[in-house]
């Protein structure tokens, strides 16, 4: 009797590990198929708008590079322009823009990656100016992860009201410590951040609600936050509710902003930009 149950145990034992490989490949595919929908979609919009992509703290080429790629891959976008930025600001170009109709993106690299967002603010300021006087480039898109998402609201809330700059249509914030990591206050919720912004406010934050006026209202939004499921409520470096605290500021000021989470081990930090639900949000938030 106790061999025929172990024998029932262990055919048990397979039956589960074999269904549960087969629902993890199904998930992965169904993953994959969702991307190549996204990106071979007949309402697919080109124009000749540059999407300018930066990093985060400690970032480099392979930070957005591979998620360019795959949009690239599939002909979403065409990956046109490099900007290396100097610790001095100076900005230097590998490629061109061609004004081609194929939604180029623009890598911006900080030499000094570990540099503060006041700075990396003016060096966004620098890259724009340069496509700008180059190119007559008028309207772009910002796309940030972490401290680069950070940097770009502060860009933004500094010299979003600079007519001589190139306008900003939609702005992407991904993983980005908006309120300095501050976490949920005590009895405070992810959906009392969303309505009424964070209890503790970061210097950061207050900085944001003072310039806020220099923002355009007609530039769309979309904030991105990862929660690792473990607990933390956080995508293991931000709090879901520092990444998502600007989202009531913004909507307040009169923009039109969507906020996303994702979820479990693929919305880890460093990973979000390797995640291509992720991929697939950015595509249809900015082409569609």
């Amino acid at each position: 009797m106790k061999k025929m149950n172990y024998y029932l145990l262990t055919i048990l034992f397979f039956f589960l590990f074999f269904a549960g490989c087969t629902n993890k490949k199904v998930s992965e595919n169904g993953n994959q198929q969702a991307v190549k929908n996204a990106t071979t979609s007949e309402t697919m919009k080109k124009t000749a708008i540059p999407t300018l992509f930066i990093h985060g703290y400690s970032g480099g080429e392979s930070s957005f590079g591979r998620m360019i790629k795959r949009m690239d891959r599939h002909a979403f976008t065409k990956k046109e322009l490099v900007l290396i930025v100097s610790p001095t600001g100076k900005v230097q170009a590998q490629g061109n823009l061609t004004g081609t109709e194929n939604n180029p993106s623009v890598q911006i690299l900080f030499e000094d990656n570990k540099n503060n967002e006041w700075n990396q603010a003016e060096w966004i300021k620098n890259c724009l100016a340069y496509i700008h006087d180059k190119y007559g480039i008028t309207d772009v898109n910002l796309v940030g992860h972490s401290m680069g998402g950070a940097s770009s609201l502060r860009y933004l809330t500094k010299y979003d009201d600079d007519a001589s700059l190139p306008k900003i249509n939609k702005f992407v914030g991904i993983a980005a410590p908006f309120n300095n990591f501050v976490d949920l206050s005590k009895g405070e919720s992810i959906e009392d951040v969303l309505n009424n912004g964070p209890k503790v406010q970061s210097e950061r934050y207050t900085d944001y609600l003072s310039g806020i006026k220099k923002v355009s209202k007609d530039m769309k939004v979309m904030i991105v936050a990862g929660d690792i499921e473990d607990g933390s409520l956080s995508d293991g470096t931000v709090p879901v509710a520092d990444a998502l605290s600007v989202v009531s500021l913004l909507k307040a000021h009169g923009n039109d902003v969507q906020e996303k989470i994702f979820y479990g081990k693929s919305a880890q930090h460093s990973q979000l930009h390797e995640n291509t639900e992720v991929d697939k949000c950015i595509i249809d938030f900015l082409w569609k």
